[in-house]
C-alpha cells in the first residue's frame, strides 16, 4: 500500500470513530505514519477536498492544527459540487482519483464509476487531438456523472 493510501485511511479511520471530524497535528502524525508532513499535505489536498465531501481548517503556530470535517451533503449536491470542481480540463490520473474517491465515500457504485472511467480513457478518447483530450474528458465526466444525480 502506497504512504498516501496509509494516510488517507487513517485519516478516513479518524473522521469514522470521532463522527465526521478529527483535528490532527501535522508533524505528530507525519511522525507516526513514518512519513514526511509534506506527505499528509498532499493527501488532504488531493483527497479531502470539498468536492469530494471535506473541509480543511488550519491554525499555524505552536499548537497548530488542521480540522477536517466530513460534510454532510446529499448524493445531489455531492455530484453537484464535484462537477463544479472539474473545471474546464480534466487529465486522465486526476479522473481515476476522484473516481475512486466517489466510490470510497458511496457517491458512486463501483460499477458507474468503472463504466464512467472506461468513457474517459486514453484509449475512448484516441481519436480526439492530444491537445483538446482533457477538455472533452472533463465535459463527459460533468455529463455523466449529471446523470448519476438521481
Amino acid at each position: 500500500m502506497r504512504i498516501s493510501d496509509s494516510v488517507a485511511n487513517y485519516i478516513l479511520e479518524l473522521l469514522n470513530q470521532a463522527g465526521g471530524i478529527a483535528e490532527i497535528q501535522r508533524n505528530e502524525l507525519a511522525g507516526f505514519l513514518g512519513c514526511v508532513p509534506s506527505q499528509i499535505n498532499y493527501v488532504l489536498t488531493s483527497r479531502f477536498t470539498p468536492e469530494q465531501g471535506y473541509m480543511v481548517e488550519s491554525r499555524r503556530g505552536g499548537g497548530g492544527y488542521i480540522r477536517i470535517t466530513r460534510l454532510k451533503l446529499s448524493k445531489a449536491d455531492m455530484i453537484m459540487h464535484i462537477i463544479n470542481g472539474v473545471g474546464d480540463s480534466l487529465d486522465g490520473a486526476s479522473a481515476r482519483v476522484m473516481l475512486e474517491n466517489m466510490v470510497q465515500s458511496t457517491v458512486l457504485d463501483r460499477q458507474s464509476a468503472e463504466l464512467i472511467a472506461a468513457a474517459l480513457s486514453e484509449k475512448a478518447l484516441a481519436a480526439v487531438p492530444r491537445e483538446l483530450r482533457d477538455t472533452v474528458r472533463a465535459m463527459i465526466c460533468k455529463n455523466m456523472l449529471l446523470v448519476t444525480r438521481t
